[in-house]
């Protein structure tokens, strides 16, 4: 008789183990002449030792299954116990499989080309108005990366700027005052990564949330790297994250050009960066639009509408330019 100790720190404990443990009941089931202990990540497992061997690489088996869709049943659970394998089911444009196993797909054609751009491009631009999945794609593709060992770290960056409104001071420590503008961050987070798992990440600093202003000075090497809202960067934050890139790294740079949230009288740095960069090889840009939108059907509606009136100012506003032109005396000879 051993004893052999079985740690399965690559999985969320509550996804592996099932509610009220039926998964863990029906493992102890299937191998009737061990004595099976489960509590955390640490299974310890107690019989002849070619069973206890058998029993760890059903354990592997069933936590690369588990850390692949993030859900764990009992025909998976059967079918690998008795020598059948997992079922790999993934559907065409799948990127990742989020909480209760719900699939993340590319879901129009421009969040696949972003995937795509991804997978050859060290540095990629996702441009394009809101609610067209730039920001929860790329999330999705960074922990995608992780899960399979590609990179060590995922770096979650935005501007903390207001959008119109000046908020003053807010309570708290520092993490109370800046989760605020990084929530939208957290909250893709949270549908791909189960909660335990995402705090022990977050503890760890594997995955890291962080404002724009804590980038100085660092050089990001194996990791993905996000800057979300990248519109709302001044000429001298995008520079300086841009060149944060170290070796083995990736990143994306999403933003909305339509909604820049500075000053009037400062120069956006995506914008400029856009100039800057247009014929630098290695870059990829992908220019999402209003048909790309996949929030409410209001929301496609909404820009469209604004889009429009932009328009009809920008006629109005030639229209009074060419006007008042007219209306100027030549100079006296």
């Amino acid at each position: 008789m051993i004893e052999r100790i079985v740690i399965i720190d690559n999985v969320d404990p509550v996804s592996f183990y099932g509610v009220n443990n039926c998964n863990m009941q029906l493992i102890r089931n299937l191998f009737p002449k061990l004595r099976v202990a489960a509590r955390g990540s640490v299974i310890k497992v107690i019989g002849d030792e070619q069973e206890t061997a058998e029993f760890e690489k059903k354990v592997r088996e069933l936590e690369d299954y588990c850390t692949k869709y993030n859900k764990l049943t009992e025909d998976v659970i059967l079918d690998v116990v008795r020598g059948e394998g997992a079922r790999d089911v993934k559907p065409d444009g799948v990127i990742i499989y989020g909480i209760n196993g719900k699939p993340i797909s590319a879901r129009t054609p421009n969040q696949q080309r972003l995937v795509e751009a991804f997978s050859k491009s060290d540095l990629t631009f996702a441009l394009g108005p809101a609610g067209t999945g730039k920001t929860y794609t790329a999330i999705a593709l960074a922990v995608r990366a992780l899960k399979n060992r590609e990179t060590r770290k995922i770096i979650l960056s935005r501007p903390a700027v207001e959008a119109g409104e000046k908020l003053g001071f807010l309570p708290g420590d520092m993490k109370d005052k800046i989760d605020p503008y990084l929530q939208p961050l957290y909250d893709a987070l949270e549908d791909m990564i189960p909660a335990v798992k995402l705090k022990e990440y977050m503890e760890t600093k594997v995955i890291q949330i962080a404002p724009l202003a804590f980038m100085r000075g660092r050089t990001l090497n194996d990791a993905i790297i996000v800057l979300d809202e990248a519109q709302n960067t001044t000429t001298h934050q995008i520079k300086m994250f841009l060149t944060r890139l170290g070796m083995n790294a990736k990143m994306i740079i999403t933003g909305d050009v339509t909604q820049i949230d500075l000053p009037r009288s400062t120069t956006s740095g995506l914008v400029q960066a856009l100039r800057v960069l247009r014929d630098v090889p290695g870059i990829s840009r992908i220019e999402f639009g209003k048909k790309d939108i996949v929030r409410h059907a209001l929301v496609q509606r909404i820009v469209e509408a604004y889009e429009h009136f932009d328009e009809e100012q920008k006629e109005q506003r030639e229209t009074a330019a060419v006007a008042t032109e007219g209306d100027v005396e030549p100079a006296a000879q």
